[in-house]
């Protein structure tokens, strides 16, 4: 058995090496809102006929890591056409998780859940944690979904985190394998962070930055904080995939979770008329279990307890093959957050590290 896993590393190893031609450059639900709430990815669609099939493509589920790092990234990752249904977890990183914790979690991650990526949320700053996180990427087979987080406190320092985020990125040889798309966040213009035109410049010059890498780029956003900036058609221009943040709790129509589906829908459409046909993501995510003085709903029917957290997602579930239709090869969908420790209230786990009830989502239908 040791031997036959030696050949397919081996085999999976040569088909990355194989050389083609490359992909074109690859909410704070805490904040009770007062309000209703030529690119990478979009060219790959087209063009990533080539790509090999699961699961044979980077992060599909069976996918065997190879011995030694590929050339390079071409025909690496999977169509992004077959990544819908449940994908992965948000993952807050403001405790600064060390090494040991970043492999344990994200192990199970990948194993316990079937997830295919994890997407950060929040910010560390210390030195080398973002190597951190591309070494448990590696060693789990997880995809990421890296940010630049602007943090709430109006202050700059969403620069040198940017600029930090960058150089580890082109400086370490794993990571242009495991980041799979780097996402400005977290809602700057809901948060009113900068100008829509200057974002869409931000997007623009961070894409630029990358593209030797083949890694996208894009911004986590409600619809709500386009909407509210005349749809900011700049940015989704910009922008490579469209990572949504769908929390209807917050919704002025909200009721419970598994009423939510309009909702869902509502802003979900609004994507659809103005994203030009790009790949869609839901990565912030979900249904809170508890209300707090920082999570409060906008409607007095919306329901806060774990039935209902457990609810929406038993909602996406059932509408897999809806999600699944949507233009530009389906929604993946990831579950914000994974644990209470990180956001209470929406995790999987509590914060005694027991699930709060069964979650085995599909990931494909």
């Amino acid at each position: 058995m040791a031997l036959f896993a030696l050949l397919c590393s081996l085999a999976l190893a040569a088909i990355s090496l194989t050389s083609a031609a490359p992909l074109e450059s690859g909410a704070h639900p805490e904040r009770a809102s007062t309000k209703t709430n030529a690119n990478a990815l979009s060219k790959s669609q087209s063009t990533t006929s080539t790509a090999p099939p699961a699961p044979f493509c980077f992060p599909a589920l069976g996918f065997q890591m190879p011995l030694f790092l590929p050339k390079d990234n071409t025909h690496w990752w999977c169509d992004p056409a077959t990544e819908y249904a449940f994908v992965g977890f948000s993952y807050e990183v403001t405790a600064c998780q060390s090494r040991e914790q970043l492999h344990k979690e994200f192990r199970d991650i990948r194993q316990h859940f079937n997830s295919r990526y994890v997407r950060l949320y929040g910010a560390c700053d210390r030195d080398g944690f973002y190597d951190d996180i591309v070494d448990a990427a590696w060693n789990n087979g997880l995809g990421v979904h890296a940010l630049v987080w602007f943090g709430f406190d109006g202050s700059d320092i969403w620069i040198s985190r940017r600029d930090t985020l960058f150089a580890a990125l082109h400086a370490n040889p794993k990571a242009k394998f495991v980041t799979r798309v780097v996402q400005f966040g977290s809602e700057p213009l809901f948060d009113d962070v900068l100008p829509h035109d200057q974002l869409a410049e931000q997007v623009t010059l961070a894409k630029a930055n990358l593209s030797s890498l083949n890694i996208p780029v894009t911004v986590s956003e409600l619809a709500y904080g386009y909407q509210e900036r005349g749809g900011a058609q700049d940015v989704l221009d910009a922008i490579d995939s469209i990572n949504i943040h769908m929390l209807p709790f917050f919704d002025q129509d909200a009721s419970t979770s598994d009423q939510a589906w309009p909702l869902v829908q509502r802003d979900l459409q609004w994507f659809i008329d103005h994203g030009n046909g790009k790949k869609m993501y839901f990565d912030e995510n979900g249904w809170p279990s508890v209300t707090s003085p920082s999570v409060q709903p906008n409607s007095p029917l919306a329901v806060a307890d774990i039935p209902n957290e457990h609810g929406y997602y038993i909602l996406l579930d059932q509408h897999c093959e809806d999600l699944k239709g949507v233009v530009g090869g389906g929604i993946g969908w990831f579950a914000h957050i994974y644990s209470d420790n990180q956001e209470p209230g929406y995790g999987i786990y509590n914060s005694t590290g027991r699930q709060k009830f069964p979650f085995a989502p599909r990931t494909h239908c």
